[in-house]
């Protein structure tokens, strides 16, 4: 997640000029503050002055009072935005996620990204949120790629249907083919997503337990969510390669 550390670190140094004797950018401010906020992987660390103060000058109300000298107010805001780097750089952020997050991104920034988000944040600290959000965000994926060509499917179309629907859309699914390396890999595909459904139905908390309920570890989620992750970016990275439909 390159670019959100980078604004993270802008909003820092923004923070710090106002902080010493410099002017910042109000509606830079602004922009970066919603955009560290508004994130569910980062709101509930991002430090309470930067929930509160929604402007440049409410902050500048409060460092003034709060810490007298630049030495002291350099090194609270340093030690207030080490935690939303850590998050963001710590060994947890692989490559991966964060190819996966500017792919949907891209694609759906409201609803789709926001689901990413929340299904990796959850995988080290709830499981079985994680594995149903996993699901969640392929069945996403798949409804608004059939909604943007037009097929009609049901609302209540489990996961393994919606996937060959959309696949079939995208001319991924395997009898679409006739290599057989093709075959092979569109193949397994399709069977992660069965696995993926098939997961969630024992392990997650979409359904209730017995009296010796399975519990996933978080490795389950992480194994989840990543391969869900992998083949929403598939699905979506095919959705936006195709040739656009010619005007009728």
């Amino acid at each position: 997640m390159e670019e959100l550390s980078e604004h993270i670190e802008m909003l820092q140094n923004l923070l710090i000029a106002e902080a010493t004797g410099g002017s910042g950018d109000s509606h830079q401010y602004q922009a970066l503050r919603k955009e560290i906020v508004g994130n569910p992987v980062l709101k509930d660390i991002a430090p309470r002055f930067l929930r509160t103060c929604r402007t440049l000058g409410e902050f500048w109300q409060f460092i003034k009072y709060e810490y007298k000298s630049y030495g002291e107010r350099r090194q609270f805001l340093w030690n207030s935005f080490r935690p939303l780097f850590d998050k963001i750089e710590g060994p947890k952020a692989a490559p991966s996620d964060q190819s996966v997050a500017v792919a949907l991104q891209k694609f759906d920034p409201e609803t789709i990204h926001h689901l990413w988000l929340r299904a990796m944040e959850r995988r080290e600290t709830d499981p079985e949120g994680a594995i149903t959000l996993a699901r969640t965000l392929l069945e996403t994926v798949c409804k608004h790629i059939l909604d943007e060509h037009g097929v009609i499917y049901e609302s209540d179309s489990d996961l393994p249907g919606l996937y060959k629907t959309a696949a079939k859309s995208l001319n991924i699914a395997p009898s679409q083919h006739s290599e057989a390396i093709f075959k092979q890999i569109l193949g397994g595909c399709t069977a992660v997503v069965e696995g993926l459904g098939a997961l969630r139905n024992r392990l997650s908390d979409a359904h209730g337990q017995g009296k010796k309920p399975v519990k996933p570890a978080p490795r389950h989620a992480e194994l989840a969510v990543n391969l869900s992750g992998a083949v929403a970016m598939f699905l979506v990275s095919t959705h936006q390669a195709l040739p656009p439909k010619p005007q009728v």
